[in-house]
């Protein structure tokens, strides 16, 4: 295979030269002002008088925050899928369905042409500023390995169809790029997540893979999978010329150990990114953990709400020109596909402002408190993988959820079920007092609630067996891809059954 690296050098270094001299506030409001100037023929723009905005304050004088909620019932529920001029111009071709972190119901989120676009940039970005780190790289020279959902696509009407976000990615990726993909389409139209493992795993050892990308948690199931098959191998081993591991989609916290374990040796960075369904937000210029940097050249438009503001008959809305860093935030987008002023449902922190880079921090719906606590996304997270380090485990995947007060015990706690490696149910007191330890230091308002063993009951850990995140996921359907295990739960049928799900397990014959 040819290596087209070079060709990609020569882009990075007229991409990474504009980057150098990109004025934030003034490229963002360009491309606000060119978003309303594209759909103020729609009917949204007119409803909205977009023919007169001219400033950011102007739009977000005549622009109210929305939902999904709010966009499906006031705006596309009655034409749906046939969205034509409505809040973006032309027809939609197609839908992003939402995993359903926080919610069960299925989210179409339109997708347009333009959008498709956009996000093959920024996929190009990643790779920019991988040769920014990596200026020997031969990144091009191999395949890089979509480790996704199925790419079968739904048909809604003649020529719309819905899917994953990484199905319809895949189905837009020019031929000359797909060439250097693996999977093949035949093996990546693969629904059923246990077959898709075992089909990839053998195959994927001899397709020369030099990037692999995709969420954390199926990789490591994908990782276990190779080990099992190949006693003591990992990366280097395996994929020799493994350089790049993109990943995204949920906290890299917990499983950042045994991603440093199979990788070690390997040479291979990792590389995280924040690609949501309304688009593409950020991507790691710098190393892991220290912040994505923000997109802003590329057909999005971000404002910043304090997440307590949300519900304000007029919170105040910042963007980049004067949102501050330290603060949690929550996203809102306006887009090239036809969503302004739309409530994401993420949190982030800024951590710097030229260039703007962040944290994200968890979900508006994430905040996990029966007291007033509210823990977030971030902070769960880390207190997880740092108990598990304690004792001496890395995280496969966890769960938790609020335990309001009861007749037995006046005061309201947490639950959490994780599944770590090598630790025995037997040990969860342990992995208990390691977790509550953490969240003292972690979150001030958890430990004022905690103080005295008053307000607060110390954290119910339930271990789970392997495999157990992996089964609870398969028997709702929602097994690999762009499925993610909720962090927070707090739907009690749910709940219940990820409980018995892990009790099954434990008790379970094979178990004893």
């Amino acid at each position: 295979m040819l290596d087209a690296t070079p060709l990609l050098r020569a882009y990075a270094r007229r991409r990474l030269a504009g980057l150098a001299v990109l004025d934030p506030a003034a490229t963002q409001e360009r491309q606000l002002l060119a978003l309303v100037r594209r759909a103020q023929d729609t009917a949204f723009g007119h409803a909205h008088g977009f023919a007169g905005i001219g400033s950011v304050a102007q739009f977000q004088a005549s622009v109210p925050l929305r939902r999904w909620e709010d966009f499906w019932r006031e705006w596309w529920r009655a034409p749906f899928p046939r969205l034509r001029d409505v809040s973006w111009p032309g027809l939609i071709p197609a839908y992003a369905n939402t995993s359903g972190t926080t919610s069960a119901a299925t989210k179409r989120i339109p997708v347009s042409s333009a959008m498709m676009r956009a996000n093959r940039r920024a996929a190009l970005d990643v790779l920019t500023l991988h040769l920014a780190a990596r200026p020997e790289s031969r990144v091009l020279a191999g395949r890089n390995f979509l480790l996704g959902g199925s790419t079968a696509l739904e048909t809604l009407a003649p020529g719309i169809v819905a899917g994953d976000l990484s199905g319809l990615a895949a189905a837009d990726i020019p031929w000359w790029v797909r060439r250097r993909t693996f999977p093949p389409k035949r093996l990546a139209l693969i629904e059923d997540w246990r077959r898709k493992v075992e089909e990839f795993a053998p195959r994927s050892l001899a397709a020369h893979v030099t990037s692999i990308s995709g969420t954390p948690s199926w990789m490591v199931l994908f990782f276990d999978h190779l080990a099992a098959l190949h006693p003591g191998a990992v990366a280097r081993t395996l994929y020799p010329e493994l350089e790049l591991v993109v990943h995204g989609g949920i906290g890299f916290s917990p499983y950042r150990t045994r991603f440093q374990e199979w990788l070690a040796g390997s040479g291979a960075e990792t590389r995280e990114v924040y690609p949501a369904s309304e688009g593409f937000i950020a991507v790691a210029d710098r190393g892991d953990g220290e912040g994505l940097r923000l997109i802003l050249d590329n057909g999005l438009f971000y404002e910043f709400i304090r997440p307590d503001d949300l519900a304000a008959p007029a919170p105040e809305r910042r963007w980049i020109s004067d949102a501050e860093t330290g603060v949690e935030y929550a996203v809102v987008l306006s887009s090239n596909a036809g969503l302004f002023a739309y409530v994401l449902g993420d949190t982030v922190t800024l951590t710097e402002r030229t260039p703007p880079r962040l944290l994200v921090t968890g979900r508006t719906a994430w905040s996990l408190s029966v007291a007033g606590e509210h823990l977030t996304g971030q902070e769960l997270d880390e207190a997880v993988a740092v108990a598990a380090r304690a004792l001496h485990s890395t995280i496969a995947d966890y769960a938790a959820a609020a335990l309001p007060p009861d007749a037995a015990d006046s005061r309201g706690g947490h639950l959490f079920i994780v599944e770590a490696e090598g630790i025995a149910p037997e040990s969860s007191e342990k992995f208990a007092a390691a977790l509550d330890a953490a969240l003292l230091r972690l979150n001030a308002d958890y430990a004022a609630h905690r103080h005295g063993d008053f307000g607060l009951r110390p954290p119910n850990v339930l271990l789970a067996r392997p495999g157990t995140f992996a089964a609870w996921m398969a028997a709702q359907g929602k097994l690999g891809g762009q499925n993610k295990v909720p962090r927070v739960i707090g739907d009690p049928m749910l709940l219940a059954r990820l409980r018995q799900a892990a009790l099954s397990e434990i008790n379970s014959p094979s178990a004893a």
